[in-house]
């Protein structure tokens, strides 16, 4: 019995960490939501999708909380298209993972758009307000220009 038990435990823990198809959609949508936002300088937008313990770290070890995040829509520098690649979603309960590769697109004023190429871990935790992100980890690919994200 104990052999069958250690078998089938592993088992469980993926399938438990695997999204149903509406959940991974709801997931999916937030993290559409926090890509126009960005992109639209929506600060409105961001607001109902980040946690207002946001932690946000940049791939040059820049860590934001959710108002600087949102104070920086007014900054010099700015997405002009965010592109993920590959998601993957993992679900643990009420809180999920989101990881992907990402191509960053910015422009510092108005100038020619520069593409971070980055591997990004998003947190997401459901409360009242449905799904927010509540930590963003990113990593610059070693091979990848030193653009600023």
């Amino acid at each position: 019995m104990l052999k069958w038990l250690m078998l089938l435990l592993p088992a469980a823990i993926v399938s438990a960490a695997s999204p149903d198809a509406k959940t991974e959609k709801e997931i999916m949508a937030a993290m559409d939501a926090y890509k126009q936002g960005m992109i639209q300088r929506d600060a409105a937008a961001l607001s109902k999708v980040l946690a207002d313990d946001l932690i946000y770290t940049h791939s040059n070890n820049t860590h934001q909380d959710k108002a600087t995040v949102i104070d920086s829509l007014k900054g010099a520098s700015v997405a002009v298209a965010i592109e993920f690649k590959d998601p993957k979603v993992k679900v643990y309960g009420n809180t999920a993972t989101v990881t992907c590769d990402v191509d960053y697109h910015s422009s510092a004023n108005g100038g020619a758009a520069t593409v971070s190429h980055l591997n990004v871990l998003h947190v997401w935790v459901k409360g009242p307000a449905g799904w927010q992100m509540v930590a963003r980890q990113a990593v610059r690919y070693p091979d990848a220009p030193a653009a600023k994200q």
